[in-house]
């Protein structure tokens, strides 16, 4: 049984998608971050900076912290989405993801969504980088199907959610034709679908 410490976050979502697509059962445990429940001292001994998602391996007796590691090792312990062969080109996409898409996005939810007009500075900065970003996505969507090659992997499973704020950047999707190609492919995905509505509230995947 595979425990996710977890609120419902983009990085949050990473991982109940990972663990639908590999098909593990797992169960939530909510971790309310609105009210900072991420502080308390248990959380903290297996979360060291605070943060979610956390999971905890029970048949091993292990916890991790930091959802691209988590995506790894569920990855090689399930033998699907990091593939030996092409493991340096995902490894490489995925620390692009969790260094600097994850969070200059992160930035721009905070100054453009969540508190608009407080700085014209940080709302044209993350806006600018963040548009950029989805320029280079589109980019290399243009000469791969997916974001590591030809197959499906945790980068695309690690970076999905976090597009899937679209709404929320007015960035405009729906002018990168080859972002909009993956997006839509991948948000058909049955365990895509299943693991972004993991509190089970009916939460729906946000179009373009």
């Amino acid at each position: 049984m595979i425990e996710v410490l977890t609120s419902n976050t983009p990085n949050g979502k990473k991982i109940t998608i990972m663990l639908e697509e590999v098909g593990y059962e797992y169960k939530i445990t909510k971790i309310n971050i609105n009210k900072d429940e991420q502080f308390k001292p248990d959380f903290q001994k297996i979360s060291p900076f605070r943060k979610i998602p956390v999971i905890i391996d029970h048949e091993k007796n292990v916890s991790i912290f930091e959802s691209g590691a988590i995506l790894i090792y569920l990855a090689e312990k399930s033998g699907k989405f990091y593939d030996n062969k092409k493991r340096i080109v995902i490894t490489q996409w995925l620390m692009a993801q969790m260094g600097y898409v994850g969070p200059i996005l992160g930035q721009h939810h905070q100054f453009h969504h969540y508190n608009p007009g407080k700085s014209e500075f940080g709302e044209q900065r993350y806006f600018k980088i963040s548009t950029s970003i989805y320029k280079n996505l589109d980019e290399r969507l243009s000469v791969s199907k997916y974001l590591a090659g030809e197959n499906y992997t945790i980068v695309d499973i690690a970076t999905f959610p976090w597009i899937a704020r679209h709404d929320w950047h007015d960035i405009g999707l729906i002018n990168y034709k080859n972002l909009c190609r993956w997006y839509l492919e991948i948000s058909k995905r049955d365990a895509v679908i299943k693991g972004y509505d993991y509190l089970n509230k009916g939460e729906k995947i946000p179009k373009i």
